[in-house]
């Protein structure tokens, strides 16, 4: 049914657009008592094998959204009842701003993928506190904010920046996510180089603690598929080095090999998200498992459209996966349709539990 509407109804529609016009539907059927416990009890159901700790966090599951799709924390209660486990909000920045020129998000239909340069669009660090603040939740769900550069910013500055975002947000996240692998800001993957990212990182977990007092609020990086391995290395270790709680491998690419989308499409600027992704994702989760293995937790992100690609992170190393380029193309019922064969695959499996099956394949082939 879904895939008919969005033939008929949504790829006819800038995608910009047509993401804001399900953006509302989604909101509006979260605020509406009955129709949201319907809602939850057919698209999210619960599955009590998939319960997940990660992060000092227990939650309902592994799966969850990935930061992109709500900028502004507007949607939480909207995209838990569609089944999400956990919602990472943003990218947030320092100050609001408006982002690219539009057109800047493109729909390649052919490859399952999107590209974007949306340039971290969002209302600034201080309106979304202020939301997250008087949120009054509805269904309970873990919340990770994913905070960026802002663009006006210089490099030289990026610290003191970031640091604003965390002493703004920092106390309403479940988990902090720095975020230095978006092609759309330019400068900002430069700071993935260690010698930029250990004082940005050290800068940030100073900010956080001074700013929460009464808990420790989980540190991630997320990280560009684009590295090259050694790079991806030199984070793992940097990450362990620094005690943070864990790595998002991964952003979007910049790449565009193997792509069937028309050349004009394939030749615009921005981040390609989705299925053309999902091979490098894996190789640089799994290559950083077997660099950090338990030490710190990973999420799997990037070309995850089925619960095959989950159980496929899962074995790599991941805790926790994150999806949402494939949402777009698969609608409301893509949460539940990973969870339901996320439950059949640990069923079928040597695995007593999902945790047991995290790093399973790659540690199976460093043992080989």
């Amino acid at each position: 049914m879904y895939k008919f509407f969005f033939r008929l109804v949504f790829k006819r529609m800038d995608p910009e657009q047509a993401h804001y016009t399900a953006f509302r539907w989604i909101r509006l059927a979260a605020r509406i008592p009955v129709l949201r416990t319907f809602v939850a009890a057919a698209l999210a159901p619960r599955y009590k094998e998939l319960r997940t700790e990660a992060l000092g966090l227990r939650m309902h599951g592994p799966f969850g959204l990935a930061a992109g799709f709500d900028k502004n924390a507007v949607a939480i209660d909207g995209m838990a009842m569609l089944g999400f486990d956990h919602i990472e909000i943003g990218t947030v920045t320092g100050e609001p701003q408006p982002g690219n020129p539009k057109q800047r998000l493109f729909r390649l239909v052919a490859d399952r993928a999107l590209i974007n340069r949306m340039g971290f669009n969002n209302e600034g660090s201080s309106a979304v506190a202020a939301r997250l603040a008087s949120r009054n939740p509805v269904f309970r769900t873990t919340v990770g904010v994913n905070i960026g550069k802002t663009k006006v910013v210089p490099e030289s500055e990026a610290a003191a920046d970031y640091v604003k975002s965390t002493e703004a947000l920092a106390a309403h996240a479940d988990y902090l996510v720095v975020n230095v692998s978006s092609p759309n800001t330019p400068g900002l993957r430069n700071l993935q180089a260690t010698e930029s990212l250990r004082p940005l990182l050290t800068a940030v977990r100073e900010a956080a603690d001074r700013t929460v007092s009464s808990r420790r609020v989980p540190l991630l990086v997320k990280i560009a598929p684009d590295l090259a391995d050694e790079d991806v290395d030199a984070v793992a270790d940097l990450a362990v080095e620094l005690g943070l709680d864990g790595i998002i491998a991964t952003n979007t690419t910049i790449a565009r090999e193997g792509l069937m989308s028309a050349p004009e499409l394939v030749a615009e600027i921005g981040g390609l998200s989705g299925a053309p992704l999902k091979e490098r994702s894996l190789e640089v989760l799994s290559r950083l498992y077997a660099r950090v293995g338990t030490r710190i937790t990973l999420v799997g992100v990037g070309g995850v459209e089925s619960a095959e690609d989950a159980w496929q992170r899962i074995l790599a190393g991941a805790t926790l996966v994150q999806g949402y380029s494939a949402f777009i193309y698969e609608g409301p019922f893509y949460a539940r349709a990973i969870h339901k064969g996320l439950a059949a695959r640990l069923a079928a499996s040597p695995y007593a539990t999902l945790a047991e099956a995290v790093g399973a394949e790659t540690r199976k082939k460093a043992a080989l």
